[in-house]
């Protein structure tokens, strides 16, 4: 019973928001205004014409891809920054100076650049995910005791053994920190990149329920947005818990 009690107060916020947006809804009795409910039905129409699952298909394996690739390529990066002073010096003024630049303030160059076609939103996700994970692991490297790999060097250990045994166990938590960070922006990115310049994907939907004055479409769009960045960070939990299990 307090388990129950427990886990109705932790969602009590949620529930109270949509019993307070189907009231407005309803009351209101607009379509610039629909209930919970309306969009509910809306949700389940998209999703047996197959609109919204294609959509959302699209969406997903941009980010998949761009965010796959920029996080390993950051990790790559950011650990060789890490290891090697003069890589460090070389890079790490670079990465300073472009890491703040927002990544939708990419998209006009990269329009020009690479057009406008699929590769578009995968470059801005790429962009997205590179440069924090990749300061990232640079921060957590720095941060490890150079006792911990003199002493492992002392004793006869290779770089690789060093690299995996010892400095990426430690260093993991800065590494799955930033890559957490841009779990969510990078749905973020693909949306923008989608309503700019793509004609599939959430974004896409959103911008043509826009044209349209569905609003009932824009709040579906919105949910699932929502729930894919809430369901990318918690899968970044999870991963951390799982890869990390037997280093701690």
């Amino acid at each position: 019973m307090k388990q129950i009690v427990h886990y109705l107060l932790l969602k009590s916020p949620i529930l109270f928001f949509i019993i307070l947006w189907e009231v407005a809804g309803r009351v209101a009795d607009s379509p610039m205004l629909p209930s919970f409910s309306q969009v509910m039905v809306e949700a389940y129409n998209l999703i047996v014409m197959g609109i919204l699952i294609s959509n959302l298909s699209d969406s997903f394996l941009r980010v998949m891809i761009g965010y796959l690739a920029g996080g390993l390529f950051g990790i790559m990066i950011g650990s060789l920054m890490g290891m090697y002073k003069a890589v460090e010096l070389s890079l790490k003024p670079f990465i300073s100076m472009l890491l703040p630049i927002p990544t939708l303030g990419w998209l006009p160059l990269m329009m020009l650049w690479i057009g406008i076609n699929e590769m578009l939103p995968i470059v801005l996700i790429f962009i997205c995910a590179f440069f924090p994970v990749a300061y990232a692991t640079l921060l957590g490297i720095k941060e490890i005791p150079k006792e911990y790999i003199n002493t492992a060097k002392s004793l006869g250990a290779s770089n690789l053994y060093i690299f995996f045994r010892i400095i990426l166990p430690i260093a993991s938590p800065s590494i799955f920190t930033g890559l957490r960070l841009e779990a969510g922006m990078v749905w973020k990115t693909v949306l923008a990149a989608e309503m700019f310049a793509i004609p599939t994907g959430i974004g896409a939907l959103m911008i043509n329920a826009e044209s349209l004055i569905r609003v009932d479409i824009i709040m579906v769009a919105l949910m699932v947005l929502a729930v894919m960045s809430f369901s990318f960070e918690k899968a970044i939990y999870k991963l951390e818990a799982v890869t990390t299990s037997r280093w701690r």
